[in-house]
């Protein structure tokens, strides 16, 4: 067995990118402090053909070295835009019919493997601070909680770990 090399991965240009049916997928980013996190969900938001990544309060934005890190080069690729407030923007994006989730551990949550996305809908995933996580009201505002099944003695994952977990199921069911 030999690994391949990137060229013979068949990867697309960034302008295919842009071209490609994305998966009915919005990511928004509450308040990430880490910028290797931010690159790093630019990069699995690449992979999986997400729509949109919502950067939103004190997470970073691009151009920034260390987002670049990790992204590498994904942030050409997959759409962003900034917003200041979180609660604003999934108000605003529940108002285009766009099925809000946050990604916390909360009353009522759904186990991540026992929940079934609408495939006519589209989807926000909020994700929030590596230590608080996401902002409470936010939480509040949310259509559903979704909880990533853990069985160990830590009770959460690394944002970006959540993203690629999350992504990774959500991509496989809805494609």
């Amino acid at each position: 067995m030999r690994k391949l090399r990137n060229n013979e991965l068949g990867r697309i240009s960034v302008d295919e990118f842009k071209q490609t049916q994305k998966t009915p997928i919005i990511v928004v980013l509450d308040n990430i402090r880490s910028l290797n996190n931010v690159g790093s969900v630019f990069r699995t938001s690449d992979a999986f053909l997400i729509e949109k990544i919502y950067l939103c309060g004190i997470t970073a934005t691009p151009p920034h070295k260390e987002i670049h890190k990790t992204a590498l080069g994904a942030t050409e690729s997959v759409d962003w835009e900034y917003k200041e407030d979180t609660l604003s923007l999934i108000k605003e994006l529940q108002k285009q019919n766009v099925v809000v989730a946050s990604i916390e551990q909360a009353e009522q949550s759904t186990m991540l493997d026992s929940f079934t996305p609408n495939k006519e809908k589209r989807l926000a995933l909020v994700f929030g601070n590596e230590v608080k996580g996401v902002q409470q009201t936010v939480v509040s505002a949310s259509d559903i909680c979704l909880e990533i099944p853990q069985l160990g003695t830590k009770h959460s994952l690394n944002i970006s770990v959540s993203c690629g977990v999350v992504l990774w199921d959500l991509f496989q069911k809805m494609r």
